[in-house]
């Protein structure tokens, strides 16, 4: 079975070179490195090695104002122009009109109707229960589209079987910050998980978010660790993946992380990576954020 992997990255564009305000040209970054010869740059924004595409696309989608998380994530997953259809980019959550377009068009329900087997690999904590125990309603584009069609949201008992991943992979910020005892993973060891979890499903999905919350400046404290297990981990993914039985897509809503300058998201491209069978149909297909649900399906049945 040939299988798909899609992780998404809350935030991360391509940006100037300059090593001031862009961390990747400050701190490097191995996976952009060692797999592409360079690091991404509005200089240079196409990448190519092996099977391996990195490459950027339009989150402004013909909208003036800053992209933001409702609209681009809606987009990304469910194939349309969200802030053509309600006229503006909006965020953080979804618009309210989206939000049936949510429920019937988001990837993971595309490949759960197919019957083909499709899994958002993502665990969620106790008080996000709570919050929905609560009534309160307002998720993220995937966690609304999981709710509204009465998916299982993965619990902490699905991190402990190795069949989920929490928010930062490497389960320290459930520890730290919600009082968690689970053993700590390294991000090479996430990656390998994940992997395995991939090859159990036609599609697999799976979201990192902190790389925003970097980009905002809300845990300066952490910048250090959670950009390098991301690295670690993005290497990971592509040095072992299985290339000819997997297509892997790395994928952003929108700019912010490259350009801390400002704390705002940017106008920039999207960073976008595609890796494997299809990649090169991927990479040739998508050049919007809106066309990235449309090439997945097409290429990857």
């Amino acid at each position: 079975m040939h299988s798909v992997l899609m992780i998404f990255l809350d935030g991360i564009g391509i940006g100037k070179t300059d090593k001031d305000i862009n961390p990747f040209f400050k701190y490097g970054f191995n996976t952009f490195t060692t797999l592409f010869g360079t690091i991404p740059s509005l200089k240079k924004p196409t990448l190519m090695n092996y099977r391996k595409y990195l490459f950027p696309v339009d989150a402004n989608l013909g909208v003036n104002g800053l992209p933001q998380s409702g609209t681009g994530q809606a987009s990304l997953f469910c194939g349309f122009n969200a802030p053509k259809f309600i006229g503006k980019h909006f965020g953080p959550f979804p618009f309210s009109t989206t939000i049936p377009v949510i429920k019937e068009k988001h990837i993971l329900i595309h490949y759960k109707n197919k019957n083909v087997g499709s899994y958002f690999a993502n665990a969620y904590p106790k008080p996000f229960f709570d919050y929905l125990n609560s009534g309160k309603t307002r998720l993220g584009v995937t966690a609304a589209s999981i709710r509204l069609n009465n998916i299982p949201f993965n619990r902490i008992t699905d991190v402990r079987k190795g069949s989920a991943l929490t928010a930062d992979f490497t389960n320290d910020r459930w520890n730290e910050k919600l009082g968690y005892n689970l053993p700590l993973i390294k991000p090479q060891t996430a990656a390998r998980r994940l992997l395995r979890i991939t090859g159990k499903h036609k599609f697999t999905l799976y979201e990192f978010y902190l790389m925003d919350h970097l980009g905002h400046f809300r845990i300066k404290n952490e910048f250090k660790r959670i950009y390098n297990i991301l690295d670690l981990f993005l290497f990971t993914i592509l040095t072992e993946m299985d290339y000819n039985r997997t297509t892997v897509i790395i994928c952003s809503d929108h700019g912010n992380f490259e350009d801390l300058s400002v704390k705002s998201h940017t106008r920039n491209p999207a960073l976008t990576i595609t890796a494997g069978k299809y990649s090169e149909d991927l990479f040739s297909s998508i050049k919007r954020l809106d066309q990235v649900k449309p090439a997945i399906i097409k290429y990857c049945r």
